[in-house]
């Protein structure tokens, strides 16, 4: 027994080496289940917010697989990326709950830099999907990682309008919608885009920075439309999701093109109609069963790969494979869920 694990785990990293870090990967180390593992244990998951079907499909895709694997998962969602002391405490209400490990969408990347163990002790870390920036000496708090580089995400929604307008091709004018200013994934994805547009014939008019919230962010694609000859909008998915009613209200919206850096159920419907020309997806319904896997198989004294990145697909409406929607968005009908198991 011991020796066949030992070969699926060579074979597992030969496959990483040769193909790179890719879902297909990642898909075959779905097998932690062990009718010799220690049942019941006690996994805590807090997110940045549930503002939107992003964090949503994380949920469901570790709700699910806590429910496979037989853990107890207790969730915290924080509000949104300005709110650091309110997720402290959820660590520490973590910690008071006797979490077996903890696994954190951080609101930014050095908000705990320092203070691991003051704030949950010597509690398995696991991070998902948002980069956590640890000091050298809490390395060994973190046991595994679980995201995309977000530059991509950016550079992959600039690259597609690069393609579209290379330079001499005429200027097209650009709305850049990024999401909040100093948290999530919108510093990479921001510089990701920029290099991507570098040398191309797209121009970014105007900036406009605002957290996830569906009010804030429509607010901002109202104050877009007001920016002469925009050509397009491009942002996150709850700045997309609404330019797309936006624009329809004034009568622009076959004149204004919209890209995403993320999807979203309401980008992937927006996709289906030819209403979004572009988003690419980290497949976030699979980042949280890579999550609850890595944290499972720690716990269990399994082998697992301490980071896991999905491969982000580019997605148009002529490229929406079922399995990578399935890999990316909880079904419609879905609503978060907060605990599972026996122990709420």
């Amino acid at each position: 027994m011991l020796y066949l694990k030992h070969v699926t785990y060579c074979l597992s990293l030969i496959t990483a080496i040769l193909f790179g870090t890719n879902s297909a990967a990642y898909e075959q180390d779905t097998a932690y289940a062990d009718t010799n593992a220690s049942a019941n244990n006690k996994v805590c998951a807090i997110y940045p917010h549930l503002k939107d079907s992003y964090w949503i499909s994380v949920n469901y895709g570790m709700v699910t697989e806590a429910k496979n694997k037989g853990i107890n998962l207790k969730v915290f969602e924080s509000g949104g990326y300005p709110n650091i002391n309110k997720q402290r405490i959820q660590l520490m209400n973590c910690r008071q709950w006797g979490a077996d490990a903890i696994i954190l969408g951080t609101v930014s990347p050095d908000a705990y830099m320092g203070q691991i163990e003051q704030i949950i002790g010597d509690i398995p870390l696991f991070s998902t999907v948002n980069k956590l920036l640890v000091s050298e000496e809490e390395q060994s708090n973190l046991k595994g990682q679980v995201g995309v580089d977000w530059y991509w995400m950016g550079y992959y929604a600039g690259q597609y309008l690069a393609q579209k307008h290379p330079t001499g091709s005429g200027i097209v004018r650009v709305g850049w919608l990024p999401g909040p200013k100093t948290s999530g994934g919108t510093k990479p994805s921001t510089q990701g885009f920029f290099d991507a547009i570098e040398h191309s014939d797209v121009v970014i008019m105007r900036t406009f920075w605002a957290d996830n919230d569906k009010e804030l962010q429509r607010n901002l694609i109202q104050q877009v439309l007001e920016v002469p000859n925009i050509d397009y909008i491009v942002g996150g998915a709850v700045a997309i999701e609404a330019a797309i009613s936006e624009t329809r209200a004034v009568g622009r919206n076959r004149d204004i093109g919209l890209i995403s850096t993320y999807l979203s159920h309401g980008v992937y419907r927006g996709l289906l109609r030819n209403k979004v020309l572009f988003a690419p997806t980290d497949k976030m319904v699979m980042q949280g069963k890579l999550s609850v896997q890595q944290a499972y198989a720690y716990l269990n004294d399994k082998e697992f790969q301490t980071k896991m990145s999905p491969k982000i697909e580019k997605l148009t409406s002529h490229s929406l494979e079922q399995t990578i929607i399935e890999d990316s968005l909880s079904p419609s009908e879905f609503r978060p869920i907060f605990s599972t198991g026996t122990q709420k």
